[in-house]
């Protein structure tokens, strides 16, 4: 298991909670209750290192381990 930071917020622009991984650009995910947009976002991780893998580029070690809720 990775244990990137995940940031999760209400977007009214999209009517959806938006899960982001800093560390792993462009890792974004969505879903309709918080609990639907972390496992979008954990199977875009998964995704995102193997196509990493797949082409030869990095994949970042997770900075620091983090629990934020606001």
């Amino acid at each position: 298991m990775y244990k990137y930071e995940i940031i999760i917020y209400w977007s009214r622009e999209d009517e959806a909670y938006i899960a982001e991984v800093p560390e792993l650009p462009g890792c974004i995910a969505h879903g309709e209750t918080l609990e639907d947009a972390l496992k979008n976002v954990k199977e875009a991780i998964q995704l995102w290192i193997d196509t990493a893998n797949k082409f030869g580029d990095n994949v970042p070690e997770p900075k620091e381990e983090r629990l934020i809720f606001a």
